[in-house]
């Protein structure tokens, strides 16, 4: 249950981590009122940038004008979700309905990726000053840094296993 949870964090974290730009400055709310979001993957990536109200306005612009884009694939996504659930209710398993499922689901995953990147790229080129690029690629730096240990302690094995559930 805890890995589901999890799981389901880190999905919206990355469908709204261009929201933690807002955030991460003093803004609750997506662009357009959305949801209010504190935390996620690229939330700590901003969080020292002291962006100014006009910079908070360029990234809200930005959010508002694909809003509609990742509404569609959120809103993809969470079919999706429902029709796997749908699919596997009461133990049932039909490999290839689930296979199906699935690959869509790789497929709405790797366009959300794609507008995500399109979004913190949008705002990198057309919003930081180079000091704050700086900081910004520092902290990107650092992530890369964490995330290499990890798998090197992994491959290793040195990795301490995941808890019981």
């Amino acid at each position: 249950m805890k890995m589901k949870v999890a799981a389901a964090i880190s999905l919206l974290g990355l469908m709204l981590g261009p929201a933690a730009i807002l955030n991460a400055q003093g803004h609750g709310m997506m662009a357009g009122g959305g949801f209010g979001y504190d935390h996620g993957p690229m939330g700590h990536m901003f969080r020292d940038l002291n962006l100014t109200d006009a910079q908070k306005q360029q990234v809200k612009s930005i959010m508002e004008a694909n809003k509609t884009t990742m509404h569609s694939l959120m809103q993809q996504m969470a079919q999706n979700k429902l029709a796997m659930l749908q699919a596997t209710a009461n133990g049932a398993y039909d490999q290839a309905k689930i296979q199906t499922l699935a690959n869509q689901q790789a497929q709405l995953q790797a366009a959300m990726t794609v507008q995500h990147e399109s979004l913190e790229h949008q705002v990198y080129t057309q919003v930081l000053t180079p000091d704050q690029r700086t900081t910004f690629d520092q902290h990107r730096a650092d992530e890369i840094s964490h995330i290499t240990e990890h798998l090197q302690k992994m491959a290793s094995g040195t990795e301490p296993a995941p808890p019981a559930q």
